[in-house]
């Protein structure tokens, strides 16, 4: 009798138990966090930046996978200038505005076109035209750093020490360079010494990048391609030697005052009537596929040589020239190439042929 009365008692105090621990656990459960997500939509122009168009037929898979063995550095090389004259301390000075202004083929074979991957996007508005967008220019001023002009392939990083404004009203940066010696350039002969912003960044911009093998020089070109998935989320820009390189964003810098018209700031030749075409034909660039181990015919030397490729990195391919086994990186739509030559040439004649009609 009195163990059948101590059962109901024990499975009463059990029970109780279970719901006391049953309550602290559920008690805990609540002082638990919630993680909680909150989408903020973009505007619109971010979206855009974040989805840069690339031409369907731009690439091929095969050459898309295709891996580069470019680890070879880029050379800078010297050229007499064609830039604004120098100017010594004692020359002689006109009005001061000191208040802010609001082919022997070249080392292409020494540029790594994988310097610098950089997942970035940019502001794609204004990739299909070489007009330059209507964004505000950053100030220019006294006791700046910049990258300003000292031979016509050869930038370097200085001082403003001072803004000219000339009888015309043109103004001149005068500039002292960290290594040595002074220059007086225009406005389009100068660079930000900062990264770019993205916003302002379009097919057509005019930038100098930085030597990989002297992080203080620097080389003229064309911004030629934005970052996408096609090209590893990288930048083409086209020197003005016609040298081709893949490049991140800290590898770049923007022009401070570019021209209006940015082939006027590209020396005449071949590379200039190229870059025309190619602005012509952008976003449809035309781009010929090659192969790994294909042979072809490309100007080496002032002539059309017999070559191999190497590797294929998006728009560019690798190649060595069985002459001499010199090796360089080469667009696959460059005037170099016998293929594209050939076009190049047919083009330029329909222009002609065009432009004598009109006049008629």
């Amino acid at each position: 009798m009195s163990e059948s009365a101590c059962e109901p008692i024990h499975s009463t105090n059990e029970t109780s138990s279970q719901m006391t621990q049953w309550e602290n656990s559920s008690a805990s459960l609540n002082l638990i966090k919630k993680a909680v997500v909150v989408l903020t939509r973009l505007p619109d122009d971010k979206i855009s930046a974040l989805r840069p168009p690339t031409p369907p037929q731009f690439y091929s898979e095969d050459e898309f996978s295709s891996s580069s063995d470019s680890d070879m550095q880029w050379q800078p090389e010297d050229e007499s200038s064609d830039s604004d004259f120098s100017v010594s301390n004692n020359n002689q000075k006109s009005d001061k505005n000191t208040s802010g202004d609001t082919r022997k083929p070249s080392n292409s074979s020494e540029i790594n076109p994988s310097v610098g991957i950089s997942p970035t996007s940019a502001h794609c508005s204004h990739e299909t035209t070489n007009i330059h967008p209507n964004l505000p220019q950053d100030e220019v001023k006294v006791d700046m750093m910049v990258l300003a002009r000292k031979k016509r392939m050869k930038w370097q990083r200085g001082k403003i020490v001072e803004i000219i404004t000339k009888e015309d009203g043109r103004l001149k940066y005068k500039v002292s360079f960290e290594e040595k010696g002074k220059i007086l350039v225009s406005g389009h002969h100068i660079a930000f010494d900062t990264t770019p912003k993205v916003e302002h960044l379009f097919v057509g911009t005019r930038v100098v990048v930085q030597c990989q093998d002297n992080k203080f020089r620097f080389r003229p070109g064309v911004l030629a391609e934005l970052p996408s998935r096609k090209n590893h989320f990288r930048f083409l820009v086209f020197m003005d030697d016609h040298t081709p390189v893949y490049v991140g964003l800290p590898f770049f810098h923007l022009v401070c005052r570019p021209l209006e018209n940015m082939f006027d700031d590209i020396p005449g030749g071949l590379h200039k009537h190229f870059m025309k075409q190619y602005m012509e034909d952008w976003p449809y660039p035309h781009l010929t596929k090659y192969r790994v181990g294909q042979s072809l015919n490309a100007e080496y030397l002032g002539e059309q040589q017999r070559c191999e490729v190497q590797a294929i990195d998006c728009s560019l391919i690798q190649v060595v020239f069985q002459a001499d086994h010199h090796r360089e990186w080469i667009y696959r739509g460059s005037i170099r190439l016998e293929h594209a030559q050939a076009r190049f040439l047919e083009l330029s004649a329909r222009r002609e042929a065009m432009n004598e009609s009109d006049s008629d």
